[in-house]
């Protein structure tokens, strides 16, 4: 199995400078991973150098609450994709999902899906919050809006586990007759813990460690 590509090497925290990016790109073209997740401020970086690579620049919207408003998130959006974004992972509104606010929830989606302008667009279900009732719904409103992914965490919850793998599995058996996909995110460190994931249903990987997995 080339766990390599699986992976999306990430780097979301607050306070990444330029050397940790480019350290983090480097590692990507050395291991060859199939992506890179950066925040919106790296992409335009990101994309110039990986120009030469077949390496994804993923990034995230509405990250890490989800509370923006939907047309906060498709401004970021728009700005993401012009800046040489290849897929958009955006935070879905927990709040709203809990308040059973169904419609506004498929409609940004729907409308962001729109602003990716045909790239793929993952949606952050933030689990650690959710009953597995809330996922499972959550998920189907991701088939609604016509989402290609549904993610488990931001890693940002306080105290959060992140990805676990019966959320994983839960997910996987509510999207995959309907052409969605799994992304695990969240607290996955080590080779073990990447297998279960993908062993759980899902074909991508955010992760920061992402070289420790692979030269294990």
């Amino acid at each position: 199995m080339e766990l390599n590509k699986y992976i999306e090497h990430t780097l979301l925290k607050q306070d990444a400078t330029r050397e940790e990016v480019k350290k983090l790109l480097d590692e990507a073209k050395e291991y060859n991973f199939l992506g890179v997740c950066v925040n919106p401020c790296n992409v335009a970086f990101a994309k110039e150098y990986l120009k030469d690579t077949d390496i994804k620049v993923v990034t995230v919207i509405g990250f890490p609450l989800g509370q923006s408003t939907p047309a906060m998130k498709i401004l970021e959006t728009i700005d993401a994709v012009k800046n040489g974004a290849d897929e958009i992972d955006m935070v879905i509104n927990d709040g709203k999902l809990k308040d059973k606010e169904y419609d506004y929830i498929t409609d940004e989606i729907s409308r962001i899906k729109f602003a990716c302008q045909g790239r793929p667009l993952k949606v952050i279900l933030e689990t650690d919050l959710l009953t597995p009732e809330e996922i499972k719904k959550a998920c189907e409103l991701c088939i609604a809006g016509k989402a290609n992914f549904v993610k488990t965490s931001t890693g940002f919850v306080k105290n959060g586990i992140g990805a676990k793998a019966e959320d994983v599995k839960l997910m996987y058996e509510t999207v995959k007759d309907f052409g969605l996909q799994v992304k695990a995110s969240g607290g996955i460190r080590d080779k073990e813990a990447a297998l279960k994931m993908i062993e759980s249903g899902a074909v991508r990987l955010g992760t920061s460690s992402g070289v420790k997995i692979c030269a294990s």
